[in-house]
């Protein structure tokens, strides 16, 4: 998610984005890489989301505040504005960062386990949100681990455990087969297994 969003270099290979500038591109990283202590209020953190169109040195308008305004009503937390992310609940937080989203206005947005320790009325109500933005053409790409989340949300899935297992209908690859591959070399993977280099390599 790194690579496509183009904040990590990939270790091996390049990311082909065509002709999409990561300027485009959203991107909210899992929840435990957010720093929450440092002193921001909502409003502040909600309008970093126009940053990719102005620039970081040029001061946010009037008609910015009113978008920032409208994000935070859009997910639920009107009036929020002034009350410090340090304050806020897990939910709360992450309504925060959908709204940051709204205000950079993506057309590719990826969400890294958008939905991890958060309460169930959160994550409905931004699961409407991600189908909002599906409905105005946008792409969206979430890494998920909740297969019924999959099933009823996201019509494209690809299916990894270590490697690419597969990729296409969601339907089809959510299968029975599908998901007896991945749970067996998830099973069966261990972090702390030696790198080796396969037979051909030794030869």
């Amino acid at each position: 998610m790194k690579a496509i969003a183009g904040t990590m270099k990939p270790a091996q290979g390049r990311v082909d984005r065509g002709r999409l500038a990561t300027r485009t591109i959203g991107y909210l990283p899992q929840a435990a890489e957010i720093d929450r202590s440092f002193p921001l209020s909502v409003a502040d953190t909600v309008s970093m989301g126009a940053w990719h169109s102005i620039g970081p040195f040029r001061s946010l308008t009037r008609n910015h505040a009113r978008l920032t305004g409208e994000a935070l009503s859009t997910v639920g937390l009107e009036g929020f504005e002034g009350r410090s992310v340090g304050s806020l609940s897990s939910g709360q937080f992450q309504r925060v960062l959908f709204a940051r989203l709204l205000l950079q206005d993506a057309s590719v947005i990826l969400l890294d386990e958008p939905f991890t320790a958060i309460d169930a009325r959160t994550t409905r109500d931004l699961l409407e949100l991600v189908r909002a933005w599906h409905g105005q053409g946008r792409t969206v790409i979430a890494v998920l681990h909740d297969m019924e989340q999959v099933r009823q949300h996201f019509p494209q899935t690809l299916l990894m455990a270590r490697e690419a297992i597969a990729w296409g209908e969601t339907s089809q690859v959510l299968s029975a087969a599908n998901l007896r591959k991945a749970r067996n070399m998830a099973e069966y993977w261990s972090p702390d297994a030696l790198l080796c280099d396969s037979e051909d390599e030794r030869s």
